[in-house]
């Protein structure tokens, strides 16, 4: 059976999962949460603290929120995750990135999954959204709510954008900085890792991607979220190289985000927070766009894989089968 080139790290796979669970707690929980919090107080004349809580617009509070969120995922996600990877483990970042033949073709076929997509999974999206627990488990389903709401309303503070140069800072903060991030440690770190300790793909994609949706802790949002990550990870395994999932993940949020300030501005009458449903032409219609470009996508990496240390090099066309 085919086994992944450890381009991660080259001790025992869960040993490895370990210590980048200690390095993202780390930079993502603590290091990342005080610095980006001691910074952002800095230049915020109030009780950041204390209106971060009440989730009010004070004036400065959305700057003071974006910056702080900035500055967690990059130490986080990013700087943390490099360090681990090129100074702790002594490897080099240039295999998650291997070479791909017709990039520009693949980014523009990835995008218009991220446009079809959406819409073919918001019947799983509305019944998530409206799920009721049992009663055995109200209690969890209380707090999930209250941290559904609160983050809701946190959301709804920094997605309203004021003027276009607003807009563009929350594609940064809000899309950007988490496509690298996220695909750098849930794709490019664990998903490597597990598809390494249990040689089997499929469950490293899903586990990594229940890890990646549940780490939101929105959990009214969990199951399109789930399958955002999955739709990430075989990206990510189809074509060997990180800059695919980041972009179908940065086009994902940045679609998302200019769609808010396209509908607050009323220059559409879309609004993509509703949580609706599409009708079922369009999840029909948008399904079978999804499954014919994925299989374009499939196909092109299949007959031609990446070069320069991608782990489809060593496959053969029957282990690259999906």
């Amino acid at each position: 059976m085919f086994t992944p080139q450890n381009i991660v790290s080259d001790k025992p796979p869960f040993q490895s999962l370990l210590r980048i669970t200690l390095n993202v707690i780390l930079g993502f929980v603590i290091v990342g949460p005080l610095l980006g919090f001691a910074v952002a107080s800095s230049f915020y004349g109030g009780d950041l603290l204390g209106d971060l809580e009440k989730t009010t617009g004070q004036p400065g509070l959305v700057g003071a929120i974006l910056l702080m969120q900035a500055i967690v995922t990059f130490i986080g996600l990013i700087l943390f995750p490099i360090i681990h990877i090129t100074q702790l483990e002594h490897k080099p970042l240039k295999p998650f990135f291997p070479s791909n033949s017709q990039t520009l073709l693949m980014l523009l076929l990835v995008a218009g999954v991220g446009l079809t997509f959406p819409i073919s999974i918001s019947p799983l999206a509305e019944w998530n959204l409206n799920f009721k627990f049992p009663e055995f488990m109200s209690g969890f389903e209380n707090w999930a709510m209250h941290e559904e709401e609160r983050l809701g309303k946190l959301t709804a503070l920094i997605t309203d954008f004021k003027s276009a140069g607003d807009m563009l800072i929350g594609v940064l903060v809000i899309a950007l900085l988490p496509a690298i991030g996220e695909e750098l440690v849930f794709r490019g770190m664990i998903q490597r890792e597990l598809w390494r300790g249990t040689q089997n793909i499929h469950l490293a994609i899903w586990v990594s991607s229940a890890i990646f949706s549940a780490i939101h802790m929105q959990f009214y949002g969990f199951v399109p979220r789930l399958l955002l990550g999955a739709l990430f990870g075989y990206l990510y395994y189809w074509s060997g190289s990180l800059m695919i999932p980041m972009f179908s993940h940065f086009f994902n949020n940045a679609f998302a985000v200019v769609m808010v300030y396209l509908n607050h501005m009323e220059i559409t009458s879309i609004n993509i927070e509703d949580g609706e449903a599409m009708p079922w032409p369009y999840v029909i219609t948008c399904f079978i766009l999804t499954a014919g470009l994925l299989y374009y996508i499939w196909r092109h990496y299949f007959e031609s894989p990446p070069k320069h240390g991608s782990p489809n090099n060593s496959l053969s066309h029957q282990d690259a089968t999906v």
